[in-house]
């Protein structure tokens, strides 16, 4: 492509709150000032200012009822609706895609390059982790619907020229599910958001976490109904109801908070806990960021950015045994705060942004 200032559209999947993939979108948005937004739906409001100073384009979902609440109920509308949208005069398309934004069509003569999340879970990997609540009859309709999106999920996946995946992890699903190389980018974390407390209280541990089954929240509530400590949840989500009734009182849920609660909780506890298995995970870089351990299950993306001993400890089970048995080591190893501040300075916004730069000026010679 040539040199000049290409028209750019950035496809995220949904805009709905900000999470690890709305980060990397406010990266982009800051690199390409004048691309647009397309989206299935947007929740003004729900998304910070960078993003929403961009122009958003929504999909037909937005219109349908109830999509505040329930948008993923309209899960086998998504493919249709992403492909539904109009590149025309796009010279360059970059997909945020953990769902179905990869799948978009690019105009003829353009770029597409997808920033890939994790190809679909719900598709690819066993639909127990992600509904485990259905009931029989209902798991006889989804595997279908699921299946149906598996294959135009891998069907759509050579409409994308450039993967960047967000881990080795990913990388390796990228190569199994779509037989397609990929370059690791790792997100951002945005240092600046995060701080060492010049003194913690450090009598609690916390989870900051959607609740979603397979984030395995079910462990940690289990874990400190034998431990003599208390927990603190932040996060919400379809698993809320059962987790609350199962909660002893050392566990207390304090419900979505600003990022400046956030933020003030991290620099507080005593350590993280990140129960499931993530592609990436910047929540545990979030604490490192603020000088403290994590304690995490080891497999996923945990694995490229802790080290046992040093900036965390990890459990080999999803136990609670062996969630115990790891937080009993932790209280063992002195951790100091700016090695692990040190650590996540690796993942700066500055170190993201640098990078895409240079993949986009390599591989698709805009510069």
């Amino acid at each position: 492509m040539e040199t000049g200032a290409p028209r750019v559209a950035i496809v995220h999947d949904w805009l709905t709150g900000m999470r690890g993939g709305e980060r990397i979108l406010e990266s982009l948005c800051r690199l390409f000032p004048s691309a647009t937004i397309f989206t299935l739906l947007h929740l003004p409001g729900s998304v910070s200012h960078q993003i929403e100073s961009h122009p958003i384009r929504t999909s037909f979902i937005q219109r349908l009822p109830f999509t505040r609440e329930h948008y993923r109920r309209y899960l086998p509308l998504f493919p249709r609706a992403i492909e539904a949208f109009d590149l025309s005069g796009f010279d360059l398309v970059i997909s945020i895609s953990h769902c179905v934004a990869k799948g978009i069509i690019p105009p003829e003569g353009a770029v597409s390059v997808c920033i890939c999340l994790t190809p679909v879970r719900y598709s690819w990997d066993q639909m127990d982790t992600y509904f485990p609540e259905s009931s029989p009859q209902n798991k006889l309709l989804i595997r279908p619907l699921l299946k149906r999106l598996r294959d135009w999920d891998r069907r759509t996946a050579d409409r994308v020229h450039h993967y960047i995946a967000i881990s080795d992890f990913v990388a390796d699903r990228i190569r199994r599910y779509y037989d397609r190389d990929s370059e690791v980018i790792y997100p951002p974390v945005d240092m600046s958001r995060f701080a060492i407390a010049p003194v913690g209280s450090d009598d609690f541990y916390l989870i900051v976490s959607a609740f979603a089954p397979y984030k395995r929240l079910d462990i940690a509530i289990e874990a400190f109904k034998c431990l003599d400590a208390k927990l603190k949840i932040i996060g919400k989500g379809q698993d809320e109801r059962r987790l609350r009734e199962m909660a002893p009182p050392n566990v207390e849920f304090l419900g979505p908070v600003s990022d400046e609660v956030v933020a003030d909780h991290l620099a507080l506890c005593k350590a993280l806990l990140f129960c499931g298995v993530e592609d990436f995970g910047i929540v545990p870089l979030e604490a490192l960021a603020s000088g403290r351990p994590v304690i995490a299950f080891g497999q996923g993306g945990v694995l490229e950015t802790l080290e046992d001993g040093r900036t965390g400890v990890f459990f080999s089970e999803q136990t609670p045994a062996s969630l115990i048995s790891a937080i009993e080591r932790a209280e063992t190893i002195d951790f100091y705060p700016d090695t692990l501040r040190k650590a996540a300075a690796r993942f700066d916004i500055p170190v993201f942004e640098r990078r895409f730069r240079e993949f986009i000026a390599d591989r698709v010679g805009i510069r």
